[in-house]
């Protein structure tokens, strides 16, 4: 089974490209997807992070209210590091089960979908599990910061000035693209895109 790592800054085209993907018969585990699991409420990486961060980030159901903790992280590394290191090795264990599970049901190809898959690692504590090990490959998605723009505006409705806000907060891509197996460039049109993606899919 090959395990493909696919990562890329906000709006670089991951998600597209990880549908693709599905279409031709991979296995697609969402590390977001994951991340919400993770904080389910009553979880223990959900009261971690109640306790690090003050119940005023929880709905009055008891969930987390990503956008308040998003508001608290945002801009403010220390606060980032803290929830990093509450957070990614549950969703790393969490994965590594998916992946396992997947090689026991005879899956060929198994994508792991993860915005910040090059940048885990480095926020992690010496010791703590990181996917690295799990992974034959890193693809990363790119597109022009003019792009990039253009969709999130489109598509989260994001001003310009929250846009930017976004892609700067991020690991440049240049940093991401040092970690790539494959570098796949989004800005082009989707039959482009999908016909790219194909011949990456052959490749396996």
């Amino acid at each position: 089974m090959k395990v493909i790592g696919l990562t890329g800054g906000i709006g670089s085209g991951k998600s597209t490209v990880s549908g693709f993907l599905k279409e031709l018969g991979a296995a697609v585990i969402d590390a977001d997807e994951v991340g919400h699991e993770a904080l389910k409420p009553g979880a223990e990486t959900w009261r971690e992070a109640v306790v690090a961060f003050g119940k005023e980030i929880l709905t009055p159901d008891g969930s987390i209210d990503r956008g308040k903790l998003g508001e608290i992280v945002f801009g403010d590394p220390e606060a980032l590091a803290r929830l990093n290191q509450i957070v990614h090795p549950r969703i790393s264990d969490m994965v590594k089960a998916q992946i396992e599970e997947h090689r026991r049901r005879g899956e060929k190809v198994v994508v792991l979908e993860m915005p910040l898959l090059v940048e885990v690692p480095l926020s992690m504590k010496a010791g703590q599990p990181t996917l690295s090990d799990e992974l034959d490959e890193v693809w990363v998605t790119v597109a022009p910061e003019a792009a990039v723009l253009k969709r999130l505006e489109a598509k989260n409705g994001m001003s310009q000035s929250e846009a930017l806000a976004r892609i700067r907060s991020q690991m440049p891509v240049s940093e991401k693209v040092k970690q790539a197996d494959v570098v796949i460039d989004t800005d082009c049109r989707l039959d482009e895109l999908e016909a790219k993606v194909k011949k990456l899919w052959q490749r396996l």
